[in-house]
């Protein structure tokens, strides 16, 4: 999995017991090379075929390292393992376009070739043909991973925050992209602090957040817009974030301000729910900004929010495991409910299967 951060490739091997709960034998962080990094930044609607399709490639050689690496790491040897589940790295999603559309890149058959293990990708586009928005597709896993018995919500805090509710038994109720969560603070970081991040959300808890700056941003419509919904860097990104004049504005009280827009659409979001969850579970890199947990936890007392760590599973894994889960799911033929997530119209097998 790599996500719209563009950090790095999160790898995870992982068992999926019967009857039983999924276990992390090993997990690893591949960061990406500066230039690739730029490069992908660059991609969008009206790039040129041809670097997409380069990018395509040395996603995938990017890929098969992570994964040669994490089973070097553990004496796991390629041919144990049933399968790779590839995320990819998507560079455009539009959802609501005619038609809707979206693009994850790292060519599965090249990374089938380059590790000698079959392949399972290409999980959005069937959702999409389904009527599905194609995304969050987390939620399946969250579920699967987090029921518990009292109503629970689980909170993917990566480029953009996403959401799953889930009722006393343990049923998905609903899950959506509730807005950006890194990466319009990672953007205006890399601009003002040439960093790749807001370490530990430092710079945003020195300033404070501009009250005027937050009404406007949520006035975005698609903060109001009900589920089924996802969105992407896309929509949420510098050139939006500028439309709002924040040349004007204190740097540090911008970024303050776009904590404060995550912390406020996670909140809205809870309080627009069908059911009054009984905790909140984060996982994603964003956990690390201290930051915006804490900001988080004042906002939503007196629900609890704990990490997923706390239950054993390390937040910079979960959706690594969770596309592991999906493979799974597709190599056994299972077909997938999305209807009360992205809005697909039935059940579907997800996924497309490249052999080795």
């Amino acid at each position: 999995m790599s996500g719209t951060s563009l950090d790095g490739v999160d790898a995870v091997l992982a068992r999926f017991p019967p009857n039983s709960s999924p276990q992390i034998l090993s997990h690893q962080h591949t960061p990406l090379l500066p230039k690739l990094i730029q490069r992908l930044r660059g991609i969008n609607g009206q790039s040129a075929l041809a670097e997409a399709l380069s990018l395509d490639a040395e996603l995938a050689h990017h890929y098969a390292h992570a994964v040669n690496r994490l089973l070097a790491d553990h004496s796991c040897p390629a041919e144990s393992v049933d399968a790779i589940g590839l995320h990819g790295q998507t560079v455009w999603h539009a959802p609501d376009a005619d038609p809707p559309v979206t693009c994850q890149l790292g060519d599965p058959s090249r990374l089938a070739q380059a590790t000698g293990i079959t392949v399972v990708a290409d999980f959005r586009q069937r959702d999409l043909a389904m009527g599905g928005q194609g995304a969050p597709l987390a939620p399946l896993f969250h579920g699967a991973l987090f029921s518990r018995s009292g109503p629970r919500a689980v909170l993917n805090l990566g480029g953009i925050a996403n959401l799953t509710l889930m009722d006393a038994g343990g049923a998905i109720l609903g899950g959506h992209d509730c807005g950006p969560a890194n990466t319009l603070m990672d953007a205006w970081a890399q601009r003002h602090l040439n960093q790749p991040h807001d370490a530990a959300g430092a710079w945003a808890a020195s300033a404070a957040p501009d009250p005027g700056l937050l009404e406007k941003l949520l006035a975005d419509p698609y903060f109001q817009r009900p589920p089924p919904k996802s969105t992407g860097p896309e929509r949420f990104n510098l050139n939006w974030l500028e439309s709002h004049r924040v040349h004007i504005l204190d740097r540090g009280s911008v970024q303050a301000t776009l904590a404060e827009l995550t912390v406020e659409s996670v909140a809205g979001s809870l309080e627009a729910a069908p059911v009054a969850v009984d905790d909140l579970v984060l996982c994603g890199g964003g956990t690390a900004n201290r930051h915006l947990v804490k900001r988080l936890e004042e906002r939503l007392e007196p629900l609890p929010v704990i990490t997923s760590d706390a239950l054993g599973y390390p937040a910079g894994s979960i959706e690594a495991l969770g596309f592991a889960w999906l493979a799974d799911a597709a190599l056994e033929g299972r077909k997938l409910s999305l209807e009360n997530i992205t809005g697909a119209r039935r059940p579907a097998r997800l996924g497309g299967i490249y052999p080795a």
